[in-house]
């Protein structure tokens, strides 16, 4: 028969350190960056030839280098994964913020694999538009998670501070 009873763990710090938040901050900038970008280029300059107009020549390399900035991405969800949302999830902090922000960036994966991979038109559309509106509001999705101790007020995340946090394990 399983019992059930409170064990302590002792509180892993749930903050990145300043080298990973300026590497999460880079990759992400660089991501979004490219792909505005490539969005701009893609709907709104183009090169005139004699044939009509033509896509801008940096418009493949915005898309390319949006490409390499998701593979970062990917590898930074990983490396956030490893601590910062266990420990987060364990101290209940800010959890819808960030189970928003990281189901938006598994759409967006999910999204941006389709838009490579898809061979059907149809779904290559909807995976088109789902992947860059919610590319464009990602970091309205980052800031609300990254603000949202701000946003609730200090006293009651520093009063629950206590050093320890509890959970119920199943034996």
């Amino acid at each position: 028969m399983t019992e059930m009873r409170k064990i302590k763990l002792v509180k892993a710090s749930i903050r990145l350190g300043p080298k990973r938040r300026l590497i999460i901050y880079l990759i992400c900038t660089g991501l979004w960056l490219s792909g505005v970008l490539w969005l701009l280029f893609h709907y709104f300059v183009s090169t005139p030839t004699d044939f009509g107009p033509s896509p801008h020549p940096l418009e493949s390399w915005w898309l390319t280098l949006h490409g390499a900035f998701g593979f970062g991405a990917m590898w930074m969800l990983g490396l956030v994964s490893a601590s910062h949302i266990v420990n987060g999830w364990v101290s209940r902090k800010r959890r819808w913020s960030g189970s928003i922000l990281l189901g938006a960036s598994a759409v967006m994966a999910l999204t941006g694999y389709l838009l490579y991979y898809a061979g059907d038109e149809a779904l290559r559309a909807i995976s088109s538009y789902a992947h860059w509106g919610l590319g464009l509001i990602a970091p309205i999705l980052f800031l609300s998670h990254r603000l949202w101790g701000l946003i609730r007020g200090r006293s009651k995340s520093s009063s629950a501070a206590t050093g320890e946090a509890s959970v119920d394990q199943v034996t």
